[in-house]
């Protein structure tokens, strides 16, 4: 080695979610990265440890109409409406791209009924671009009078049961903010047999326009993402991790590598980044780069030490 000009160290990130190898925790979640190649241009997609496409149903949606997102205190309410290509023209479409791309590619799913889920797994199980199927159980179940799946442990372990039962890779359910007890919709799944679990999804939330005396957002209600759901998102993971023994991915409001590393020692074993790609399209590549930083500062053999290692007391 030249002792004038050391190689700078390599800091180890890998974690595994379940059976799945990444080589580092920071995802991008779903929703908020389209199908990865708006963003190519941007950043180099090929440093994520995981790309999460935007979530895909059975048939295209439209979506909803606009107005359909409207900024909030730190963060932002969404009424996108789940707007998609549908299955079919995405495995056409979209999966030749981003099976080039050398990086795993997770697909987010989502149905108004069981049998939709069933048929979206069955298709995907065909592609060997697909490394793993991540569940949005924030849906509602047309056939039970517009129940979400996630707000019901039973229904959201049947769900999961379905997608694992016809998923050929590994099953990452999505878990609702919505509820309860959000640690009950994680235990019901784990034990259908998820992989892992990501969560939060975002919060219902409104706003009203005072001039108009309206809605901001067409559809009434709409998600709620952003740095302002951090402190939520932070305590629900902490309680899910302490209450599965599967992995646990943790999303929202992480916009920098302390919020990432934050997460982790909450129990995450990796995160997703979501509102902040809207802000800084290469704020997934910086918290690579930051967290790789952190590694090598503390003297850390590897980022897996930090997983679940908070100090209560």
């Amino acid at each position: 080695m030249d002792l004038l000009n050391p190689t700078p160290p390599h800091p180890d990130l890998r974690v595994s979610i379940g059976p799945l190898s990444l080589a580092n925790p920071v995802m991008t979640a779903s929703g908020t990265f389209g199908y990865a190649q708006e963003f190519e241009t941007l950043m180099n997609l090929r440093r994520l440890g995981a790309i999460i496409v935007k979530g895909i149903s059975l048939h295209p949606r439209a979506g909803n109409p606009p107005p359909r997102i409207v900024e909030s205190a730190c963060g932002m309410l969404n009424a996108i409406g789940l707007q998609n290509v549908g299955v079919q023209r995405f495995i056409e479409e979209k999966l030749p791209y981003l099976g080039g791309l050398g990086v795993p590619i997770i697909v987010n799913i989502l149905g108004d009924s069981i049998d939709e889920y069933r048929e979206i797994t069955e298709r995907l199980a065909e592609s060997s671009v697909v490394s793993a199927i991540e569940v949005n159980i924030s849906c509602p179940n047309v056939k039970k009078g517009g129940v979400a799946f996630g707000s019901d442990p039973l229904m959201a372990a049947a769900v999961t049961g379905v997608v694992k039962e016809k998923a050929a890779v590994p099953v990452i359910v999505k878990l609702s903010p919505n509820v309860t007890d959000v640690t009950l919709i994680a235990r019901a799944v784990a034990e259908a047999g998820a992989d892992a679990v990501s969560l939060i999804n975002t919060l219902i939330g409104m706003a009203i326009d005072l001039k108009r005396r309206r809605p901001a957002l067409a559809n009434v209600f709409g998600g709620l993402s952003g740095p302002a759901i951090k402190p939520v998102a932070l305590r629900m993971v902490y309680q899910v991790a302490k209450s599965v023994q599967i992995p646990v991915i943790g999303i929202g409001g992480i916009e920098s590598a302390e919020d990432a590393l934050e997460f982790m020692l909450a129990g995450a074993t990796a995160v997703q980044i979501g509102t902040a790609n809207f802000v800084n399209p290469r704020a997934s590549e910086d918290v690579v780069d930051g967290i790789g930083a952190y590694v090598i500062e503390e003297g850390l053999t590897s980022i897996r030490e930090m997983i679940g290692a908070l100090e209560i007391c």
